[in-house]
């Protein structure tokens, strides 16, 4: 049976998890004259620091959550006084002043002729008008609650795709050291073969081994290099991957400043861990916000059938001013306060259907956090138990690969000496090969479980 090079379903299969990141990747470029590539030489965490600072994914849901933001303080903004200034100038046609002859008791001049209603053709005003809601019914404080847990939820949504992006990040990271790793465990059983192979051919130059034992070990030298190629082949599609997430040219190396060891693995109470995940996840916050916003635009709706009382007051500065008899084209002033009521009492169904629709919606929205929730325990399961056994795995790659070591040194030694065949030999070093590219699938699997769990708990 043919060994395989790289575990890349265990490398692909991503879920998502969350980091702290202080750290700044250290880039090395060579001189501008040498004409070689750029150089990057990263850790783990300084290639997640440059990931979520070049992410478009997080830019975009930065904006959505600016955008949240904004919306929320324009909704306050309707508890406050709103002041509006209105200004125009109107022409009017002519037409004839009505006036009327009153008498003075001044015998020089005994009639004096007053005009009640001039001709007064430009017509100037401003206006500033404040208006202040006193009671809407819940209206106001129901949109300000909404936009308050649609801002909160973009928050969280912002986390949930930072945490998205440090798994994604970290699975190409150790994607790429597996890859490097397994071509320099490769490159070793390469080298093995290639004494035995020499060796085989000397044996059967001098007649003491035959034809068909140089071919077998031919072949097992050409598979395990074959197996070498597509290991690089997968390093080089995870290091592109990892040059698109943190943004850098296609013709930049990545150097990765990590080795592939076994990462601490503590004892875990998955209980513990599931209540953890419970009140730490930004996807359940996210959605438990959508939950309250929906309950408030309900709120909302229902405030509608209420009487909407609010306070307005106006201030006149105008040439003429109308509310001034008889009119003059001086410049004066007036004012007025009101109070009103409005109170719409049939709409035809249409306020009943609203908050029917938001009550609708709210009701989606539990039963999805109720579905999250149950997602959320089994993936807490799932990933500790492929935590565990991923220890497990490894602590058997590691005794394998001891045993394998010491099964080929063995047969090396007695091939050496003429007791055992070629083909007992081939067989040690098939074994030993398998179990060292166990052992990095092992290790690979081993920190991604991990990451994998810290993103389904949160952290």
């Amino acid at each position: 049976m043919r060994a395989s090079a790289v575990p890349l379903a265990v490398l692909l299969a991503a879920g998502t998890a969350r980091a702290q990141v202080v750290a700044s990747p250290t880039v090395t470029a060579p001189p501008p004259d040498t004409g070689r590539a750029e150089t990057v030489r990263l850790t783990v965490d300084e290639a997640v620091a440059r990931a979520v600072a070049a992410s478009p994914r997080l830019a975009r849901l930065s904006s959505l959550e600016a955008a949240a933001e904004a919306q929320a303080r324009g909704a306050r903004a309707d508890r406050w006084p709103q002041v509006d200034i209105a200004a125009g100038y109107t022409r009017r046609s002519e037409v004839p002043e009505f006036a009327v002859f009153a008498p003075t008791g001044n015998p020089a001049v005994p009639v004096q002729r007053i005009v009640v209603y001039p001709n007064i053709q430009d017509n100037w005003r401003v206006q500033p008008t404040l208006s202040l809601p006193l009671w809407t019914g819940g209206r106001i404080g129901g949109h300000i609650e909404a936009a308050e847990q649609s801002r909160m939820a973009a928050g969280f949504d912002l986390q949930a795709g930072r945490a998205d992006l440090v798994l994604e990040t970290k699975v190409a990271y150790w994607s790429l050291v597996t890859g490097r790793e397994s071509v320099r465990v490769l490159q070793e059983e390469e080298r093995a073969f290639d004494a035995h192979l020499a060796d085989a051919r000397n044996r059967e130059r001098f007649g003491m081994a035959a034809r068909n034992e140089v071919l077998a070990v031919e072949v097992e030298r050409d598979r395990v290099e074959l197996d070498r190629l597509r290991a690089g082949t997968s390093a080089d599609v995870a290091e592109a991957n990892l040059r698109r997430l943190l943004d850098l040219p296609a013709s930049t190396l990545v150097e990765t400043a990590e080795a592939l060891e076994a990462p601490p693995v503590p004892a875990s109470d998955v209980a513990a861990l599931v209540d953890e995940a419970l009140a730490a996840r930004p996807e359940r916050k996210s959605l438990a916000s959508r939950v309250a916003a929906a309950d408030a635009s309900a709120t909302v709706e229902r405030g509608g059938r209420l009487p909407q009382v609010a306070l307005t007051g106006t201030y006149t500065y105008a040439s003429p001013n109308r509310d001034i008899f008889p009119p003059t084209t001086d410049w004066k002033d007036t004012w007025d306060v009101a109070v009103g009521v409005s109170w719409s009492v049939f709409d035809n169904g249409r306020r009943s259907a609203g908050e029917a629709r938001a009550r609708a919606e709210a009701d989606a929205a539990r039963a999805q956090l109720r579905e999250l929730d149950a997602g959320v325990r089994l993936e807490v399961t799932e990933r500790a138990l492929e935590l565990r056994t991923a220890d497990a795995q490894l602590a058997v790659a590691n005794r394998s690969v001891v045993s394998a070591a010491e099964s080929r040194r063995v047969a090396q030694n007695r091939y050496r000496e003429g007791v055992i065949p070629s083909s007992e030999l081939l067989d040690a070093e098939v074994a030993h090969e398998r179990a060292a590219l166990a052992r990095t699938e092992a290790l690979a699997s081993l920190r991604l479980a991990r990451a994998a769990l810290d993103r389904a708990v949160g952290r």
